[in-house]
């Protein structure tokens, strides 16, 4: 591992396009698994100017069956989804929560993959696709996350917080943030560089109004990150293009599942390129990187590793997973492949099936909305939210290995 190095990780506002796309999906997401627990749902968006489309396949009890919508099912979706767009705060002429265009295209799931997810006989519920996962976890900050992509999340989830406030009433939703930290071992040391384009009012891109944009986000900055990696050496680059009037869906369409790195690790670990945002847990893609990433973070809290890497690799339709493969890159204090050996060998986590999973974490809940911004990892649990960011299973790690 090299001594000294810079790290870059960067956010999204909530108001980024992609992550528009990625609430929208989510609260339907929400919307279904409110009305089934056991709804199937592969939900796709797309927004640009004055436009809205759902794409994707669904199924759910009694809202779509048989190749039918239930009455009214079809309103309650657009409402959702313009609820979620007034919630993050578009009001503009290029995007209005009230004024898009709206298209629905779900449509039922294929049956083809409905029978080698669904149990059935002996047949235990398979994985809703192939594929690989990652969780990781790093003693950097208290939430055991990378310290570049945990003050990325900070210092935008301030700025909406005071947009929504009123306290900074010259930012709109669409902004992005950026940090490079010096590390010195596994440790960071200072900031060199910082990266913050936000969405302004008119005006605020020259003389007084734009300095006073500045020296908000300079305050914001160091309200945020520890003073002792902070100084007169830290480079800003504050709108660096000089304007950013236009924003949103109106200034660059967004896609669902464009920001994979912004929602795990800010690129400190490998991603198995696939998205969380507007799946049900039965799709691996979401469950398992969440599994993967409480099991990290418990091997970090219970004192295991500095540390950790966990991958996870499923085939469609099959339950049990193809691999399990944990790495916590020399810190570890006890050998890996004894960590591997706990985690199979801890009953309460049922070998790591998707069911077990879903039954473990409590997935099958209308919980996902507030994912889909600010990051799925290092959030506090609370109630039935993030739970797989909870530190429970610690005891059940270190008495399997003791």
């Amino acid at each position: 591992m090299r001594q000294s190095y810079l790290f870059t990780s960067e956010s999204v506002s909530e108001g980024h396009p992609d992550k528009v796309s990625d609430q929208i999906s989510d609260s339907i997401v929400d919307l279904f698994l409110s009305k089934d627990p056991e709804a199937r749902i592969a939900c796709e968006t797309l927004t640009t100017t004055q436009l809205v489309v759902l794409a994707g396949e669904i199924r759910c009890k009694g809202v779509y069956e048989n190749g039918e919508w239930a009455p009214g099912a079809q309103d309650e979706i657009e409402r959702a989804v313009r609820n979620t767009v007034k919630e993050i705060g578009y009001e503009q002429d290029g995007f209005h929560w009230e004024k898009f265009e709206f298209i629905n295209r779900l449509h039922g799931q294929s049956e083809h993959i409905a029978q080698g997810v669904d149990a059935s006989g002996n047949k235990d519920e398979g994985a809703g696709d192939q594929g690989i996962m990652f969780g990781y976890a790093a003693d950097d900050t208290p939430d055991l996350m990378p310290a570049t992509l945990y003050y990325s999340h900070k210092i935008l989830e301030r700025m909406a917080a005071d947009r929504h406030s009123g306290a900074a009433p010259f930012l709109e939703p669409d902004a992005k943030s950026q940090v490079t930290l010096r590390y010195e071992g596994s440790k960071p040391v200072a900031a060199t560089a910082i990266v913050v384009s936000t969405q302004h009012g008119k005006g605020y891109d020259e003389g007084e109004k734009e300095a006073e944009l500045h020296a908000y986000v300079k305050q914001v900055v160091a309200d945020i990150l520890p003073a002792a990696l902070l100084s007169d050496a830290t480079e800003y680059h504050i709108n660096p293009t000089g304007s950013f009037e236009i924003g949103g869906p109106d200034g660059d369409a967004g896609l669902t599942g464009r920001k994979i790195i912004v929602d795990t690790y800010g690129g400190a670990a490998p991603h198995g390129g696939g998205a969380f945002s507007g799946k049900d847990p039965t799709k691996v893609d979401r469950s398992a990187a969440y599994i993967t990433r409480y099991l990290a973070k418990n091997i970090v809290a219970a004192g295991l590793a500095q540390r950790c890497t966990i991958q996870l690799a499923y085939a469609i339709g099959v339950s049990k997973p193809l691999s399990l493969y944990v790495d916590t890159h020399g810190t570890g204090t006890v050998g890996d492949d004894k960590i591997e050996a706990a985690i199979m060998g801890i009953d309460k986590l049922g070998g790591l099936t998707p069911r077990a999973i879903r039954t473990h974490l409590g997935l099958n809940k209308p919980i996902y909305r507030k994912t889909a911004a600010y990051g799925h990892f290092g959030r506090t649990p609370e109630g039935d939210f993030f739970p797989w960011e909870r530190t429970d299973l610690a005891a059940d790690l270190k008495a399997a290995l003791a």
